[in-house]
């Protein structure tokens, strides 16, 4: 799965006191929520569920029954929880009754996104890499 979020300046909200608008406004910015998409939507929900239980691993059904959501609909929100790695899969069960899980990323939110600064780190790298590379085909085709 490729990493994909979005890049967008946005202003710390310290001043703010309510957990629920910080990761609202937080997921909405980085592209996992839609702007239209508020804290009564799955997505927050889930994305809630993996913060106030930073240690559980869920499995896909129990994400369904306590958010009342379709299978596709959980995976949906999941994978793109996956696709940002703020959440890692992990198995519970043995034999054939082997059920994946998923988690935030070390158990806390903070470590997480650490995780996912490095990833953007990693991919600004590779476009400055691109970008020198293209200056220098430019240059060399009309520049000679």
């Amino acid at each position: 799965m490729d990493f994909e979020i979005r890049v967008k300046n946005l202003s710390p909200m310290v001043g703010e006191e309510d957990y629920r608008k910080v990761a609202e406004e937080f997921l909405k910015v980085i592209g996992y929520m839609g702007k239209n998409d508020g804290q009564d939507s799955i997505a927050f929900k889930l994305f809630e569920l993996f913060l106030i239980h930073p240690e559980k691993k869920w499995m896909v059904e129990e994400l369904m029954m306590k958010l009342n959501a379709t299978k596709a609909t959980i995976y949906r929100h999941l994978n793109k929880l996956k696709s940002m790695d703020i959440l890692e899969e992990g198995k519970e069960g043995k034999g054939k009754n082997v059920k994946k899980t998923y988690g935030l990323r070390y158990g806390n939110i903070a470590k997480a996104w650490s995780f996912v600064e490095a990833h953007v780190k990693v991919a600004m790298e590779n476009y400055n890499e691109n970008v020198n590379h293209l200056q220098k085909l430019v240059e060399r085709r009309f520049f000679k």
